[in-house]
């Protein structure tokens, strides 16, 4: 019985490394690529012949897109421009429509909540088109904030930052309330400090969505002020390892807002999980 479970085990084992080497061989691949000469990648690209370990290496698709083509760089400060206001911006409008939903009592309370999860749910291009009248209406479209608007109130971060408010006990609320303090004194000094967790996880995850949107941008922006999201699909199909080079470096900023927030972030999936 024992041998049969080991077996089993050792099945199991094998088909999810299978698995996660299928999941993480494209970005790999990218990564291997990307140092590679332009004639070897076409090559490998046309004849069906992907390796992993380069016959020449070289940095020159990294030299191309930093030094030789201002573009990519260009593209990279729009994405950082869009996507740092927002994600700031963001977090500050959800812990207060959060701290409005937990720990605040008004009428149709529920009612206006259950909007903001049809909201959330709903596909985004669906709401693109209103958005586009409204920022139209605002004289907004073509400009940064026609972007960063909407994305500041996500309805997502409300009902993420509602949840874990929720956990904070009201009778803390309460006490604070009897000794005088208002409001905004109970939000800073006993709200905020008691849910780091979960604005790192806002953070973290915000900045992802942001970092990767594609149709806001092209929507409500000019060519000139896309971000490096849209850009990565108008490298010409002739600079293979120039697209590879831009894709490494378009991922290098989530992966470290992963790394730096991992263990917040965990704790706070599992805080959700416990609920």
């Amino acid at each position: 019985m024992k041998r049969k479970n080991k077996i089993i085990s050792i099945i199991e084992y094998l088909v999810l490394i299978i698995f996660a080497l299928c999941a993480i061989f494209p970005v790999i691949y990218m990564i291997s690529s990307s140092v590679m000469g332009e004639d070897e990648v076409t090559a490998a690209i046309q004849n069906f012949k992907f390796h992993i370990i380069p016959n020449g290496f070289t940095m020159i698709q990294y030299y191309t897109i930093l030094l030789r083509k201002p573009d990519f760089l260009m593209k990279f400060w729009n994405s950082v421009v869009l996507t740092v206001p927002a994600v700031i911006g963001q977090i500050l409008i959800s812990i207060l429509g959060a701290y409005a939903f937990a720990k605040i009592r008004f009428k149709f309370k529920q009612q206006i909540f259950f909007m903001f999860i049809l909201l959330m749910i709903m596909p985004y291009q669906v709401t693109l088109v209103p958005i586009y009248i409204i920022m139209k209406k605002l004289n907004l479209v073509g400009s940064y904030a026609s972007v960063i608007l909407p994305a500041m109130f996500s309805t997502f971060g409300v009902f993420l930052m509602t949840q874990f408010l929720k956990a904070i006990p009201d009778e803390e609320c309460q006490a604070a309330k009897v000794d005088g303090a208002g409001h905004l004194q109970i939000l800073f000094k006993i709200i905020i400090p008691q849910c780091k967790g979960a604005i790192v996880s806002l953070a973290i995850l915000s900045f992802i969505d942001n970092w990767n949107m594609i149709e806001q941008p092209l929507i409500l922006l000019g060519s000139q002020k896309q971000p490096l999201s849209t850009f990565l699909s108008q490298i010409n199909s002739n600079e293979f390892g120039v697209a590879f080079a831009c894709g490494v470096m378009f991922m290098l900023p989530p992966i470290f807002m992963f790394l730096k927030g991992e263990e917040e972030l965990l704790k706070g999936i599992q805080h959700l999980d416990s609920k």
